[in-house]
């Protein structure tokens, strides 16, 4: 096991470099080093790291999902109003949409599993999104209209209610039936989970009000709240629907509120521990993937990915009406909220290890979709926000004008 580590981390961190000197993502070199590690080229990574890999992937999902909620400024969302609201769902409804008309015509599946399937793929990316949003901010492009802001926050929402659904949809089709009560569950464990996480959150923040210890104390308080919080998901089956993935983020955005300042430091912390989960995540991921079988999916596999994205932008488009932005600034939305990365790495393998018919070709289609929209969307973003955005001045420039 220590040898796999070893090869995960170094080959995973040299091919990552090498990749993000292309300017691309290094989540890109990462997951090929999973493809080539994996059993199905060199076979190089031990058993018993592959045995765990769907835990180590629900670790490194909880990490972000903690940093996304720790993030996460309620205020941005005020500011914004209905758009950021209509963010956090409608492009993805309207992708999985998307992909239940596309997938069963050009893959052959059944509309059940097309909408596993658009589940997995419809959420974007924090770890490719955040950071060229930052970096936005950082240059004032968008800031007057609060672009970069509704993004971010609608990314970090949007993939919890994606997964959400995920869950609904791979429920039915282990056996559940598909009723009115089905889907009721879904807003209640969204409920609950807010909730629960609220509650916990702000608890947190009020015992180390008065207890002061060192952050990095606090983070693994943190990180075992949110381990129990997940597992809870899983006793409370059949008893009340709860989100515990959403519970988790909440649980950051309840520490932002009574503890801004906290917060901001164990963000860091948590972006630290990023550094490592992150390749876990990808490398892990690609180490699932049957070359021979993602080359079988081929041309098919690429429009259904490429027509639900086509779906997704008119979502955006959607959700941006009756606003004060211009076509161009629409347009750099669509553009930005495309990228895939974090959650398909996450739950894609999910129904293959559940023995569900679809597992391949949810896999395959999932790994396609992070190599196509994480490359193109990150290079994209690059390359058209000094064209389609306005930069609002400096502090200095604006005295002097």
């Amino acid at each position: 096991m220590l040898t796999s580590l070893a090869l995960i981390f170094m080959v995973g961190m040299s091919l990552g470099w090498l990749v993000s000197r292309l300017r691309l993502p290094s989540l890109l070199g990462m997951l090929v080093t999973g493809i080539l590690l994996g059993p199905y080229v060199c076979d190089l990574l031990d058993d018993s790291i592959l045995g765990i890999s769907a835990d180590l992937r629900q670790l490194a999902l909880i990490i972000i999902l903690t940093r996304a909620g720790l993030s996460l400024n309620i205020d941005d969302l005020k500011r914004v109003g209905r758009p950021a609201i209509l963010m956090c769902f409608v492009p993805a409804c309207f992708e999985i949409v998307g992909m239940v008309l596309l997938a069963p015509r050009l893959l052959g599946i059944t509309v059940l599993e097309a909408a596993i399937m658009g589940s997995v793929v419809a959420a974007v990316s924090p770890a490719v999104i955040v950071p060229k949003m930052l970096r936005l901010m950082e240059s004032g492009y968008g800031t007057a209209e609060r672009i970069p802001q509704l993004i971010m926050a609608g990314a970090s929402v949007d993939d919890v209610f994606v997964i959400v659904l995920f869950s609904s949809f791979t429920g039915l089709a282990q056996g559940g039936e598909l009723s009115p009560a089905t889907f009721i569950q879904i807003p209640i464990s969204i409920l609950t989970g807010v909730l629960v996480g609220l509650g916990i959150g702000l608890a947190f923040g009020e015992v180390y009000r008065r207890v002061h210890v060192r952050d990095s104390t606090k983070v693994v308080v943190l990180l075992s709240l949110s381990f129990l919080l997940v597992a809870l998901e899983n006793a409370a089956k059949g008893v009340v629907p709860f989100s515990g993935l959403l519970a988790v983020m909440s649980c950051g955005i309840a520490v932002n509120l009574r503890r801004p300042e906290v917060a901001a430091r164990l963000s860091v912390k948590y972006s630290k521990l990023w550094v490592a989960a992150e390749i876990l995540l990808f490398v892990l991921v690609g180490a699932t993937v049957d070359i021979q079988y993602a080359w079988s999916a081929g041309a098919a596999a690429v429009l259904a990915i490429l027509g639900a994205l086509l779906f997704r932008m008119a979502g955006v488009f959607f959700c941006l009406l009756r606003t004060k932005l211009t076509f161009w600034e629409r347009l750099f939305c669509m553009i930005a909220y495309t990228p895939k990365a974090t959650v398909q790495a996450a739950i894609g393998s999910i129904p293959l290890t559940m023995g569900l018919a679809c597992g391949h070709v949810v896999l395959t289609v999932a790994v396609l979709a992070i190599l196509i929209t994480a490359p193109l969307g990150a290079f994209a973003i690059e390359q058209t926000y000094r064209r389609l955005l306005k930069r609002a001045p400096e502090q200095g420039e604006a005295q002097a004008a």
